[in-house]
């Protein structure tokens, strides 16, 4: 038996073409001709919206705003074998379902779609289900350039509106400045007689009036009559600082002052070099298993030249043999002492 591979269901079968009758390819069939069907049911649905909006609304479900979010997704056709746009677009704007009806209305789809029921033994009835009409596509892309125009239209109307609103808002702002000077420039009404008029206000010292050198015509100075002439202060006396001044006493603040250094050096600051070295190599031993040989041996403690073992001679320099024959004449000698 030939072995036949299913694209449908994406593995090989070695009964042949009989795995087209078998329950799991049906069932996987089904599943993929229900969710062509709903996509196709969505679309001819906003055809139909569109064409009633045509005739007796303003168009507005037809078109709206560009969102690539929204509007960039697609939809798998296995008809075609390939992802197709389900929204078009037509500048910012953009038109549900318009790319997926032209595809389902397409010479291409009608022609993927025979092949794809025979090679796959579909069931006749549902193939009209899977496809559109020309003509139905011929009424929607009708009914869609009258909404796309209507649009246009309506945001031309209104881009004139907010130009005649910002001329008024600009005619009224001329119209306020225009007022605004005249009143400016009427003359002053010349004061009457003296005994007519309201009481004179208290005349003031015009020399502390007068305009100070400066940016703006500020004071540069401090006004030193501030205080009324009925008002006094009391005198504390000099607080004098053993040696020391203050912000008061006109003294050197101390972000100024030099650090008295001294002259021999002793100060230090900080660990030394060594104890730098000392801390670094206890750094390095917490690393090491705690539980090693020789952990907690002594180095500090004082040994002599005599405690490596002298039998053996496993620590000379040399071969074993010269080892062994060193070891015999030595014990041969001490049993000559004995």
């Amino acid at each position: 038996m030939a072995v036949h591979y299913c694209a449908l269901c994406r593995r090989s079968s070695f009964s042949g073409r009989r795995h087209l009758y078998s329950a799991a390819h049906r069932r996987r069939l089904r599943e993929v001709l229900s969710r062509l069907q709903e996509e196709v049911a969505a679309a001819r649905a906003a055809a139909a919206a569109a064409e009633e909006e045509d005739g007796g609304g303003d168009g507005g479900a037809a078109v709206r705003r560009y969102d690539p979010a929204e509007h960039d997704r697609r939809v798998w056709c296995p008809c075609c074998g390939s992802g197709v746009r389900r929204d078009g677009r037509r500048g910012p704007l953009a038109l549900p379902r318009a790319a997926l009806l032209q595809h389902l209305a397409g010479p291409e789809h009608r022609r993927e779609t025979a092949r794809f029921w025979r090679e796959h033994r579909a069931e006749a009835a549902l193939r009209e289900q899977c496809v559109v009409p020309a003509e139905e596509y011929e009424r929607y892309a009708r009914a869609l350039e009258r909404a796309v125009a209507a649009h246009q239209r309506r945001e031309e109307e209104r881009i004139r509106q907010m130009a005649a609103d910002i001329r008024e808002a600009e005619r009224r702002q001329r119209e306020t400045v225009r007022a605004a000077l005249q009143l400016q420039t009427e003359p002053e009404p010349r004061a009457g007689p003296a005994s007519h008029g309201p009481p004179a206000a208290p005349q003031r010292d015009t020399s502390q009036d007068a305009e100070q050198p400066g940016p703006s015509g500020t004071h540069m100075g401090p006004d030193l009559n501030w205080m009324e002439p009925s008002q006094a202060l009391t005198f504390i006396g000099h607080q004098d600082t053993e040696g020391k001044g203050n912000v008061h006493t006109g003294a050197k603040p101390p972000w100024l002052m030099e650090e008295e250094e001294e002259e021999d050096g002793s100060k230090q600051i900080g660990p030394s070099y060594e104890e730098f070295l000392k801390q670094k190599e206890k750094q390095k031993l917490k690393k090491l298993p705690p539980e090693r040989v020789g952990a907690n041996f002594d180095h500090t403690s004082q040994t002599g030249d005599g405690w490596l073992p002298s039998f053996g001679r496993v620590w000379n320099h040399g071969r074993r043999w010269q080892s062994r024959h060193q070891f015999r004449t030595e014990s041969g000698e001490k049993k000559k002492k004995r």
